[in-house]
């Protein structure tokens, strides 16, 4: 692709031009490196020497319609871009899925403080989406067996392209179905859990961004009259799922934490414990296998 080379002045005339419709800096900024090719360390560097020329992946009018797209219809950059970088990887992103989460990166850290890449067991991904926590369990423990899981055909077709691409050498099965059911030939030998599910209480849907109410799936995002359902499914099974001494770790929303840790000290996992986001906020849950 042949690249569009322009002065760092106009680059930045045209920059601050898109900015004066709106918007905030930091999303442009995340749009001229993921679809222009401007990194931030470039960008800085032209802000210093405004007379170097600047390359560009795109064009200034595909930037431009991108951007007025995001500023008048609400649609989230990702979904227009199709690429969403997380950990150290670029996923392919539609709204076929939730968009993954910068916080979410820490539920793969967590498990990996517990197992490292010499791990030979088998490891399940409950809802995955995207499939970002499957990639990323496939790269950080090559010589595992995953599963992935999703309700939604569309988002598997989606997961299982990012693994084909991310983690091709990954022995990796995607199942349709819901949560822990479409694994049952392999209850009891599951050593490694991971689940991100929809823990958004139905009256506060009304309240979200409309950035997110109106293009993230809602599948994705409602977790029932408490927000939390499908908490409930996963704590539920994973006594019979999993295997003895079998980790479970799961994110919920920033006010569950008790309700959550509840549900797994009720149903016998031991080690019951939760982490905090970037925020400080309880946000992740953790629990072991009798």
């Amino acid at each position: 692709m042949e690249l569009l080379e322009v002065s760092g002045q106009e680059f930045l005339l045209w920059r601050r031009k898109l900015l004066s419709k709106g918007g905030r800096p930091v999303d442009l900024d995340w749009l001229l490196d993921i679809a222009g090719g401007v990194r931030w360390s470039k960008l800085q560097k032209i802000y210093l020497d405004p007379a170097r020329p600047v390359k560009l992946d795109q064009s200034f009018e595909h930037l431009a319609s991108l951007w007025r797209k995001h500023l008048e219809n609400q649609i989230p950059l990702q979904y227009l871009v199709g690429i969403c970088p997380w950990r150290d990887f670029e996923l392919e992103i539609s709204p076929v899925a939730l968009i993954p989460r910068q916080e979410t990166e820490l539920l793969v850290d967590l498990a990996l403080q517990k197992f490292d890449n010499d791990f030979r067991g088998l490891w399940a991904d409950l809802g995955t989406g995207s499939g970002a926590l499957a990639v990323a369990l496939a790269r950080s423990l090559p010589g595992a067996i995953g599963h992935a899981v999703d309700c939604s055909d569309d988002a598997l077709s989606l997961a299982k392209r990012n693994l084909k691409r991310l983690a091709p050498a990954a022995e990796v099965s995607l199942h349709l179905g819901s949560w822990w059911q479409p694994l049952r030939p392999w209850w009891g030998t599951i050593s490694l859990v991971l689940a991100n599910p929809p823990y958004i209480p139905a009256a506060v849907l009304d309240d979200l961004d409309p950035i997110i109410r109106e293009n993230e799936p809602s599948l994705a995002l409602c977790g029932g009259p408490d927000g939390l359902n499908a908490c409930r499914e996963i704590v539920d099974g994973a006594f019979y799922a999993m295997s003895k001494e079998g980790w479970l770790f799961l994110e919920h929303h920033h006010d569950q934490s008790d309700a959550v840790l509840e549900m797994m000290n009720k149903v016998g996992l031991k080690d019951v414990d939760f982490e905090n986001d970037l925020q400080g906020i309880k946000r992740f849950a953790l629990g072991r296998h009798p």
